[in-house]
């Protein structure tokens, strides 16, 4: 079985820890990253503050964060996948 390479090609802040995200095979959807906040470690300190996880930024296609903190976009695009989040637009955005 081989896996697909995904890139996220674009975001939107749409507040509450949620995002809509455009992959690079077309498909779009919304996500609910709330989860970052309840998660120990020092790497996800910062984000108990919606503020800190609002400045995320795209890295190579991956969501990044200035503490180096990264999701994979293929995880992620397995993960909206099996949600059923993920939908194709065909519309250019």
């Amino acid at each position: 079985m081989t896996s697909k390479i995904v890139h996220v090609r674009k975001l939107e802040k749409l507040g509450d820890y949620r995002l809509k995200l455009w992959f690079t095979d077309g498909q779009a959807g919304e996500w609910d990253f709330s989860n970052l906040a309840t998660r120990t470690g020092a790497a996800a300190a910062p984000f108990r503050d919606p503020a800190y996880f609002d400045r995320v930024f795209l890295e190579m296609g991956a969501l990044t964060w200035p503490n180096g903190y990264d999701w994979s976009p293929q995880a992620l695009h397995a993960d909206m996948a099996a949600a059923g989040a993920l939908k194709l637009e065909t519309a250019a955005t």
